[in-house]
């Protein structure tokens, strides 16, 4: 039987492998190793995906060893090897680093291989990768003194005091990493300034700092990473970069475009299945036979769960990435000799033609071919005729696609914000659509009430930040946006981006405002006063280019896209950089670096050198005084207000339910007669916060109407839980509950009145009596089926036809008690 079992496996690796064209050119994969169990069972996955994908030439795993650890390991026979000493802890400064192997193993391959003396072509990939097509250099467009690679945007020290200090070409510096293919004369190059350049950020201590390095843990953990950038820019090579060829699972590809590269270093998920690689750090599960990794969901239970196309080609990937580490195993346990494990579903799936067919090798798509502007070229010139302008009177651009976003938290707090800014969105003449793109925990999202509330995108909470522990909430609005970016399609050439404490009170559009691409428009933030100061020299190499700008965003989505993994580092730059939080330098009369969001998003388009268009006739704080003639858009509440003795607050409001409490509103704010009539500009601005207070009233009036809370005026306002639920007996319970309305100026409680108390003590005694009758007919019911069974004894098995009869009966009586109970 194994023997049999054996030879299935023989067959199926050949089906794997099958025959490739013999290439062009000589080509060589590598990947760098240690020996670790971790490692261990990201070699079986990248080796098995390297023969299913047929990639061309060999593969050697680069496997650095103490000669302590060589003598236990056990995985020598797990891929084609190249044994190299270690340096994780340098020979020299007795730094504990083990990333440093990797450049070291190049250069130790380079120097003492056969195999590099035969070779034209080099990729060079990490260990935790599956390959899902061939990486062919020539195809991807590499060439000689041109290398493609990836993008890793957050290195972020290529734009900063870092490359000055560490290479006399910081200009030429790519924030590249992951997918590397270069020509191996650019790699003899490159190789030893990779290891030297490592060795010198790894040692200079002073430049770890997130602000300068973008590593979050301001470790120098990094160092490699900018080895291998600054030693490029050092011999002159300058990447092709491209962001479509390599994908991390838990992404979601863009239209047409299909990666040939999967790098699962961050956690993924399918459903309520998850996977982490650092969840199986020390995990032996290589020579644990017939262990596998979880089994996640079967693909017909995926297209089940996810309708929308473009989220389920995500998911596909999470599931191809999992199975494909587990048919690695399933393989490897088998050339161990391990016992033929016992059929399952899941085993059944990995061996099917189904399986084999989802993961054949994947081939290139022209859009996978387009490369992002290399580092020169977006450096080039800043001159505005560069910039591609759309002009505002053009009749086109009136049917340019916006899409407006919002952020907010699983709150009430951001309920009843949501409540009012859909109710103003659909009075305003907005084109196009909104999106709330709603950050929750998963604790929070199951007694979450309002996912109805407005077109709501889900995003994992970053309020907690899952690297650093930081609470910080406001993080989660450049996250949510990334995330959005990642996981949704979308034809909109524009989107507005609003906070969720506004109204608006007209259409916000590119054409009217000149926004265009290259050009976004915002908002004046003239208290960020970091960007005149030593803030923005530390967080950004463009200060000259630091905008003080929020609030209202419209920008272009290809800028978007660019922008929001920038304004995301960025901020986590200023809010690791706890030694400026001062109000002299932040401008934060708090400081505690509660605005460090803000100055994420001015430093991330300073990077860009996003120039904005700085409008001050867009938005308004109610309270302020409005420019005479101008016809605000939107209304920012974000700070306190008053007419006359009525005032709104909105951090008043933070833990009231205004949004699930029938009938529940914000104290009315004063009739417009009754506004300042001492000067125009008094009567303009309390005009203003006035209509700001009643339109917020509004949107609750009408929420609460379309929930069916009830006539206002009836003696018994019903629970809106109650109405959700419609469950009459829940309502009657929780009455007195929901007639307590609390708000900051007063606490009013709205007593049962008699009549409803009698009627309520009438109610009971109604349900008490169907109770009693549901009983009595219970026992009815009892009685005739023991009845007819001592019948059915006696009478034997004569006569049939009475036997049906009395089950009929049955039947009948069951159903008259199910309508019985039904009616009440």
């Amino acid at each position: 039987m194994m023997a049999g079992f054996l030879a299935v496996v023989v067959v199926f690796s050949f089906i794997i492998v099958g025959s490739t064209q013999e290439p062009p050119y000589r080509i060589h994969t590598l990947f760098s190793v240690e020996c670790q169990n971790y490692f261990d069972w990201q070699t079986v996955g990248l080796v098995h995906s390297f023969r299913k994908a047929r990639q061309p030439g060999p593969i050697t795993r680069l496997l650095s060893c103490t000669d302590e650890e060589k003598k236990s390991y056990r995985g020598m026979d797990l891929a084609p090897t190249f044994e190299v000493p270690s340096m994780s802890r340098h020979p020299r400064t007795g730094d504990w680093y083990p990333a440093i192997n990797k450049p070291a193993g190049v250069v130790h391959w380079l120097k003492h291989s056969k195999d590099a003396q035969n070779v034209d072509w080099v990729v060079i990939l990490d260990a935790d990768m599956i390959i899902r097509g061939p990486i062919l250099p020539w195809d991807i467009g590499a060439e000689k003194g041109r290398p493609v690679a990836a993008y890793y945007g957050y290195l972020v020290g290529c734009d900063n005091i870092l490359a000055k200090l560490h290479t006399k070409h910081p200009e030429l510096c790519d924030k590249v990493g992951g997918l590397l293919a270069m020509h191996i004369d650019d790699l003899r190059a490159l190789a030893p300034m990779w290891l030297s350049k490592t060795e010198e950020v790894r040692e200079d201590t002073a430049h770890w700092a997130t602000n300068i390095t973008g590593d979050i843990y301001g470790k120098g953990w990094i160092s490699e990473m900018y080895g291998y950038s600054f030693g490029a820019a050092e011999v002159g090579l300058r990447h092709k970069i491209n962001d479509n060829l390599m994908i991390y699972p838990g992404y979601i590809p863009r239209a047409g475009i299909e990666p040939i590269l999967m790098h699962y270093g961050l956690p993924f998920s399918v459903g309520n299945w998850s996977f982490s690689k650092l969840g199986h750090h020390e995990d032996d599960i290589v020579y644990d036979c017939g262990r596998l990794f979880p089994e996640p969901p079967y693909p017909r239970e995926v297209i089940a769960m996810e309708p929308d196309e473009n989220k389920l080609r995500g998911l596909f990937l999470n599931l191809e990435c999992i199975n494909t580490l587990n048919q690695g195993l399933v393989l490897q346990h088998a050339a161990f000799g391990c016992p033929k494990p016992k059929w399952s579903k899941y085993l059944s799936f990995l061996k099917s033609k189904n399986f084999s067919k989802m993961t054949q090798p994947k081939g290139l798509t022209p859009q996978s071919l387009q490369m992002m502007e290399s580092h020169v070229e977006e450096h080039k010139a800043d001159e505005p005729e560069h910039v591609e302008e759309h002009k505002a009177d053009e009749p086109e651009n009136l049917h340019t696609k916006i899409h407006t976003l919002f952020s907010t938290e699983c709150t009430p707090y951001f309920d009843w914000q949501t409540v009012g800014l859909m109710h103003s969105f659909r009075l305003s003449g907005q084109p196009g659509n909104i999106t709330r793109l709603l950050s929750c925990t998963e604790e929070d999202l199951k007694q979450y009430k309002g996912h109805d509330l407005a077109p709501t995108h889900y995003v994992p909470s970053m309020s907690r930040h899952p690297l650093t522990g930081d609470w910080y909430p406001a993080i989660n609005k450049p996250a949510a946006v990334l995330h959005w970016l990642n996981h949704v399609q979308t034809d909109a050439e524009f989107i507005v981006i609003l906070d969720a404490d506004m109204i608006m009170r007209g259409p916000i559009t590119p054409w009217e405002f000149k926004a265009a691409r290259g050009r976004p428009v915002s908002t004046p933030y003239d208290y960020l006063i970091g960007c005149d100061n030593e803030l923005a020299k530390l967080h950004t190499s463009h200060p000259e280019a630091c905008d003080k700008v929020g609030g209202v965003i419209i920008m272009h989505i290809d800028d978007l896209r660019k922008f929001a993994l920038l304004w995301l580092h960025k901020t986590e730059e200023v809010r690791a950089d706890t030694a400026h939080y001062g109000k002299n330098i932040t401008g934060d009369i708090y400081e505690s670096g509660w605005i460090s969001e803000m100055y994420g998003y001015s430093f991330g388009a300073a990077e860009l050198k996003l120039h904005h268009v700085i409008s001050h006739k867009i938005m308004i704080y109610p309270g302020y005084v409005p420019e005479p003639g101008v016809k605000y858009r939107v209304f920012h509440y974000g700070l306190d207000f008053r007419v006359g003795n009525w005032s709104f607050d909105k951090a008043d409001w933070r833990n009231v339910d205004l949004v699930n409490k029938c009938w529940a509103k914000f104290p009315d704010p004063p009739e417009p007669s009754e506004a300042d009539q001492t000067s125009d500009d008094a009567q303009q601005r309390d005009l203003l916060s006035i209509e700001c207070g009643k339109t917020l009233n509004e949107a609750l009036r009408l929420h609460h109407e379309r929930r069916k809370c009830g006539d206002p005026t009836s003696e018994i306002p019903p629970d809106l839980e109650t109405v959700d639920e419609g469950t009459t007996a829940r309502k009657f319970d929780q009455l007195e509950e929901s007639n307590l309305v609390t708000t900051n100026n007063s606490a009013s409680v709205v007593d049962l009145p008699e009549e409803s108390s009698q009627t309520f003590l009438h109610f009971r005694f109604w349900m008490i009596f169907l109770w009693a009758s549901s009983v009595l007919g219970f026992g009815v019911v009892m009685t005739v089926i023991v009845r007819g069974r001592k019948g059915q004894k006696k009478r034997g098995k004569g006569v049939k036809s009475r036997k049906r009869s009395s089950q009929s009966g049955f039947r009948d009586v069951n159903d008259q008690d199910r309508t019985i109970r039904e009616a009440s």
